[in-house]
């Protein structure tokens, strides 16, 4: 059976929080939801980001940059009292350099800092995926995961599946009449898509739920999981066109990395492009679903569920310009 989560309403004493990453997609969404429930939050962002949360009025801004080892104590704590650090801290390629400046030695800096400074909660924004780590950026987080575990602090670790966003990147292909494009006959994969509200909503219910609490959370999307190909007959319902679809092979990605993993050895820089490739076939390759560790298969009934949002429900807001979709550098499509 799948497991069904909700978000509650918030009875507790308005909290002090660091938020960390507030600047992305997933930590806008964060900070407005905590502003919302009157929590007092201080988010630590670069310099020259001035009016991120124009709309989330008391929050407040202070700068600083992540990669600096003391950034986090010095400019973001304070020495001040606070209840808890956010994390949603997250390298914007996933390549070997970024990944392990950020997604591992930023956070463990970030939670450094939060452990001399007495802070009991320390939630942390991972990815599902880390459960098969066969790329830098998945090893980096897991690394984190450990440490952030054995810590001494209260940690709440959630594991979201697939974004909106990184589904959404032939919204407009299909618009214009192109076919949907999908590895193999589409269904190599599925997943249990996630709005960034309801994922805000989880983390923030991490702060009050006990559950939660030192603990791992996988955390998907309401409905059943679905595949690519769903994915684009969606698209083509709400468009009101015939279903049309080019299947990409995915040795093509294994070629396209193999080229530039050998090229890398005479030009440094495509090294990166590799791993982009190898990034892109594992989503075009594996399911984000909680994976079952004994059969190693994934599991969409033991994927529990959140929230009200619908991918559905987004594609039409993107189709009728009400939405729109930032995704990241290494959505496949």
């Amino acid at each position: 059976m799948i497991q069904s989560v909700t978000h509650h309403e918030q009875t507790s004493p308005p909290r002090r929080i660091l938020v960390l990453g507030g600047t992305g997609t997933i930590g806008r969404a964060v900070v407005a939801v905590l502003a919302a429930r009157r929590n007092n939050v201080v988010c630590l962002v670069r310099e020259g980001n001035t009016d991120v949360f124009n709309d989330c009025p008391g929050v407040e801004m202070r700068h600083g940059d992540v990669t600096d080892p003391d950034a986090v104590a010095r400019d973001g704590l304070k020495s001040e009292r606070f209840d808890a650090v956010i994390s949603c801290l997250a390298s914007r390629t996933g390549v070997p350099k970024d990944a392990w400046a950020i997604d591992y030695k930023a956070q463990r800096d970030a939670l450094a800092a939060a452990r001399a400074a007495d802070v009991p909660h320390f939630i942390l924004l991972s990815a599902i995926c880390v459960q098969k780590p066969l790329l830098a950026f998945q090893r980096a987080k897991l690394a984190f995961e450990a440490e952030l575990t054995k810590s001494g602090l209260r940690y709440s670790i959630v594991r979201p599946t697939a974004f909106f966003k990184s589904l959404s990147g032939q919204v407009e292909r299909v618009r214009k009449g192109k076919p949907f494009l999908v590895f193999g006959d589409g269904t190599l994969t599925r997943c249990a898509p996630i709005s960034d509200s309801d994922l805000a909503n989880y983390i923030a219910d991490c702060l009050d739920d006990p559950a939660r609490y030192n603990r791992i959370l996988p955390i998907g999307g309401p409905g059943p999981a679905i595949t690519p190909r769903q994915q684009g007959e969606m698209l083509f319902a709400l468009l009101r066109q015939p279903p049309r679809f080019r299947s990409v092979p995915v040795a093509m990605l294994d070629v396209i990395a193999g080229a530039l993993g050998l090229a890398g050895n005479v030009v440094p820089a495509l090294t990166a492009k590799a791993e982009l490739a190898r990034i892109g076939r594992y989503y075009a390759t594996e399911s984000m679903l909680v994976l079952d560790p004994e059969t190693g298969r994934y599991d969409a009934d033991a994927t529990p569920q959140t929230g009200r949002d619908t991918l559905a429900d987004f594609y039409a807001r993107l189709i009728n310009g009400e939405a729109t979709a930032e995704r990241a550098e290494h959505a496949v499509f």
